[in-house]
Order: structure tokens, then sequence, then C-alpha cells
């Protein structure tokens, strides 16, 4: 073994650790008694069972062997389409899949522990979220998700040759999901450094992934990122069409494409973006643009247009390319190759008229049955992001909106991920379904797996902020929790509770370090005599109120764990990034 190979094995490892004081778990389903969806459960040390939802595949459970050279588990849930059969087909015709009731007990978790946190109806009153349109049940059952992707405003992207996948929902009415871009280029990365980002991605929170390589070997760093990838994995196939014809765009043509896609989908891939809106009389409307047309996808088949002066071939072959889809049972993500790429072009003429066309391919693709989701911006001020959900929600018939951010500014260079994740919390609550995160990198460089944890960070929160103001029946629990947590100096439990455990500790030891200072009834931004909580506690005191938390929550018989508890100690400490 190199010592390249001994350093990925060690950074690997890392992302193969129990999260602390945690485990696996996993519920059976009713309809699909085979069924075992993961969920992680957190044990405080009052009692409390929190079970939270977990992206990070069988990477995180002692369990199961990993070897990434041959790939995660296979646990087949269709033997195959066979023509016609795909999730949008079957969920017409009354049929409960097992993918839909999977993602169903995956949505609802296990809100036993949570109900504490939520009867007191005066706070819930007071805090009730506003959904904007949304209709979130109180509970998630298998009718609700078949009903939700027959009328089109959810997918659930499972293509059945990627048999290692835990299927998952998009939708407006589920939580809201975050999706993690990776890829090489012809400047950088390698195949064990995207397998690397994926499984580092999956681990802090990554819903889905997208393959964006346009360097060398595309086509095998993407069967090792299907291989070893428990979540979705997207596409662009207009990147790897163009590097089959030399990177000359001119060059491209409906049988390249049509090719690309069809290898792709016999390969396992679960959704991909086709830029098949964006028509060569919309490409005069970008000249005043500041910033052009800056999808990269889109620019390729302006290009192609403009040589050729003739329509977008994505756009005059869609029936074809929906078929190839369609029996493949691959999502489609109509993409946004218009998108505003500063503020000063959002919301214009060229971005609303390929909207409008998106509108009229999603119609056409549900013809197919072919699951569908609409992409959006981009860089849009903060006072213009509703309008851009609204628009997406009257063109598109409710299908769920994918956004890029939006970013919110112009002039963050190195903090991207901050300013488009004020827009993603925006747009989340007003109704997109998923977003694609933004890491540090953006506009500037290739993201490392330090940029991809940074970027999900700040995604995570934003999705979060959402589902808290939509009303998420559980989404404000997790902070209760914490909150609560950190009222009663419960310092490992806020660790276990934070989004990022192992910052909110390494913070906390920067000042604190000695294991005495996690039953400290202060912190080192007050000290114990300034110290606003511990006062609260004293002035309770002596009003004779009780300072007690929620009761806590039995664990159900219906969930079988991984024996393999992680406690919160120095000693589990995960090695740096």
């Amino acid at each position: 073994m190199t010592s390249h190979d001994d350093a990925l094995a060690q950074r690997l490892a890392a992302c193969r650790l129990p999260w602390p004081g945690s485990r696996k778990i996993h519920a059976p389903g009713l309809l699909h008694p085979d069924l075992r969806v993961p969920m992680r459960e957190v044990l405080l040390s009052n009692g409390e069972r929190v079970v939270l939802y977990d992206t990070s595949g069988p990477y995180t459970d002692p369990e199961v062997a990993i070897d990434l050279r041959q790939g995660l588990p296979r646990r087949p849930r269709r033997a195959g389409t066979g023509g016609q059969r795909t999730q949008l087909h079957l969920a017409r015709r009354g049929v409960i899949t097992p993918e839909m009731e999977y993602v169903a007990i995956r949505e609802n978790g296990r809100r036993a522990w949570a109900q504490a946190y939520l009867d007191d109806g005066g706070r819930e009153d007071r805090l009730r979220g506003q959904p904007r349109g949304a209709s979130l049940p109180a509970q998630v059952t298998p009718d609700f998700v078949r009903d939700e992707v027959a009328r089109g405003r959810a997918i659930i992207p499972a293509n059945p040759q990627h048999p290692e996948l835990e299927p998952m929902v998009i939708g407006r009415n589920f939580r809201v999901k975050v999706n993690a871009n990776i890829g090489n280029s012809a400047l950088g990365s390698s195949l064990d450094a995207e397998v690397e980002k994926l499984v580092w991605a999956i681990r802090w929170g990554a819903d889905t992934v997208m393959d964006l390589s346009t360097g060398p070997d595309i086509a095998a760093t993407r069967e090792a990122l299907l291989r070893n990838a428990p979540v979705p994995i997207g596409t662009v196939p207009i990147y790897e069409a163009l590097e089959r014809v030399g990177g000359v765009a001119e060059d491209l043509s409906w049988a390249v494409f049509r090719d690309t896609l069809v290898e792709q989908a016999q390969q396992g891939v679960d959704y991909v973006t086709v830029h098949a809106g964006l028509r060569e009389a919309f490409i005069p409307l970008t000249a005043t643009r500041r910033t052009g047309i800056v999808s990269r996808g889109g620019a390729i088949l302006a290009r192609w247009c403009v040589a050729h002066r003739r329509e977008n071939f994505l756009y005059t072959h869609f029936e074809e390319l929906c078929d190839i889809l369609q029996a493949w049972d691959v999502s489609l993500s109509l993409g946004d190759g218009l998108r505003p790429g500063s503020l000063a072009d959002a919301n214009d003429d060229a971005q609303f008229a390929e909207l409008r066309t998106l509108g009229e391919l999603t119609r056409i693709a549900w013809s197919h049955d072919v699951q569908t989701m609409v992409e959006g911006p981009g860089h849009v001020p903060l006072h213009l992001v509703e309008a851009n959900v609204e628009a997406q929600l009257h063109h598109c018939h409710e299908a769920p909106f994918y956004t890029l951010g939006p970013l919110t500014i112009d002039v963050s260079p190195g903090y991207d991920h901050i300013a488009s994740a004020i827009g993603a919390a925006m747009i989340g609550w007003a109704g997109t379904a998923m977003l694609c995160y933004v890491t540090p990198k953006e506009h500037l460089g290739l993201p490392d797996r330090e940029d991809v944890r940074q970027g999900l960070m700040a995604y995570r929160i934003a999705a979060h902020a959402a589902d808290v103001a939509k009303g998420h029946p559980t989404a404000r629990a997790h902070d209760d929790a914490l909150s609560r947590a950190r009222f009663e100096f419960r310092w490992e439990d806020q660790f276990r509770l934070a989004l990022d455990p192992q910052t909110a500790r390494d913070f906390h030891d920067q000042t604190l370090p000695a294991d005495g200072a996690k039953s400290a009834p202060f912190c080192s931004m007050c000290g114990p005599k300034f110290c606003s909580m511990r006062m609260s506690h004293q002035v309770r005191e002596a009003a004779g109120v009780p300072v007690a938390g929620p009761v806590p929550q039995a664990t159900s018989a219906r969930a079988t764990a991984s024996p393999t508890l992680m406690p919160s100690t120095p000693a589990e400490r995960m090695p740096p990034a």
C-alpha cells in the first residue's frame, strides 16, 4: 500500500465513524416488511432518545463491512422497469411501491420523542409555521407519497439499476432537501478523490449528489460513485457528450447525446439535468446581460444553436429523450440554461422565457410517465426571490423546484456559501423542494472535501430554517431539544444534537477543554458570574419554579438498532479534515 493509499484510508475511516452518542437504527415496512429504513438515534444523558433523518448510509453503521473497490451492498427493490413502470406510472395507477413506503417511513422518522416538546398549545399557536401554500401532513403515509408522486408534485429518483440506493423523496410537501455537486475537471481531482468527496458529502447531510465531471475518465468516475452511493446520483449528460466530440460544441448531435444518455441510464444514474428549454429564439435576449449565459450546459447548447442556426436538438428530440428516461425510470431535472449569473440579470426576459418553456416540457414529460423537477436560479436579490417560486409554481404546474442558492449578492467571493444560504432559506420557505449547495470555492475553483463540508453545513442550516418556517411537524422539536440541553448545561447533549457535533465540541474545547467543563453551569462567553442562564436558574429556584425537561420517550419496539453506541468522549473525536 502506497502512502497515498494510507492517507486515503485514514480520511475514509473518519467518514465511517458513527456520530457521537448515536447509533444507526432501522425501521421495517408494513406493506413491504423486508424494508430496513435507516435513521440516527441520539441517546441523551437524561434518557431521551432523539431520532434524526440520516443520509450517511451504511458508512456510519459499524455492523457493515465496506470495500470501496467492491461497492456497497446491493438491495434491489424492483426487478426492473419492464417498460412504462416508472414511479409516476405506478402511482397514477394506485400502486404503492416499496420506494414509496420507504420514503414515507423515512420522512416520518420516529416522532414520539418530539411530542413532549410540542405539547404546549400556547407555545405551538405562537410559533406555528407559515407553509406558504404547502400541505404538510401531520403524518406522512405511503398513500400520501403515492398521491404526491401521481400529481407530479414529488419525485422519487430511484433508477432500478442503482440497487445500492436508500430511496428519498423530493417535493414541496416534504423535508427540504440538499444536493451536493462534486466532480473532476481537466485541471484537477481524481477518481479516489471524488469517491472520498461523495462519502464525505453524505456524512454531512447531502440528500443527493450530482457528478459534474468534465475531466478524464468520466464514465469510470461515475461508476465508482454509483456503486458507493446510498443517495441518488444525478448528472448533466451534455458534459460527457461534449467530451466525446473532443470538446467542440459545434460537433455535438442528438445521436451523440442519445448514446451518452442511454449508457448513463444503464449504469444507474437516478436523475439527469437536460437543458431542453433553451430555445434558439431566446439566445438574443441575453445580449444585454451583465454576465451573459453562465450555465455550462446552456452555453454549450447556445453555441451549437448559433453555429448551426437551428433549434436546440434537445428540444426537437424531447419526446424521444423522454422515452429513454421512462424506460429506465430516470428522473428528469429540467435545467435552467438561462439562469441569471448576477443580480443585474435576475428575473429578466431570457430567464422567464425559458421557464415558460420548461412548463411546457414538464407536461410532455409527464405524458411519458417521466418524473420531473425544474431547476431555478442563480443570482437573485432577496426581494425578488419569492417571485421566482411563484412563477415556477404557476408555469411548471407545481413540479418540484430545485434551485442553486440563490446568491443574494455578487460581492462575496470566498463566502458565496453564506450569501447563497440566505437566499436558499428564503426560497426553501417559499416552496423550493431541493436546494443545490454552494461552496466557498464558488466562482473560484474546484471544491475540496473541506469546501464540501462548509457548503453542506450552510445549506443544511438553510433547509432546516425553511422547514421550521413552513411548520414541518418535527423540525422545531430538534431545536427545542438542543435548547433544553443548553439551558440545563448538558454540554455533551448539545454537541450530539448539533448539525456539526465536532465543530461545536472543538470550539468549546478551545477555552474549556477539561472533562469537568462539560458539566459546568457556564461557558467561556460569560464565565460563572455573568452567565444569564445560570442566573435564570437561580431566579426560578428563588420563585419555587422547577427546572425540568420533557419526559424521556421509550424506544419503539418497531425499530432495530445496531448495538454499538458511540459516546461523545474526547478519545473518539474525529480526525481533522
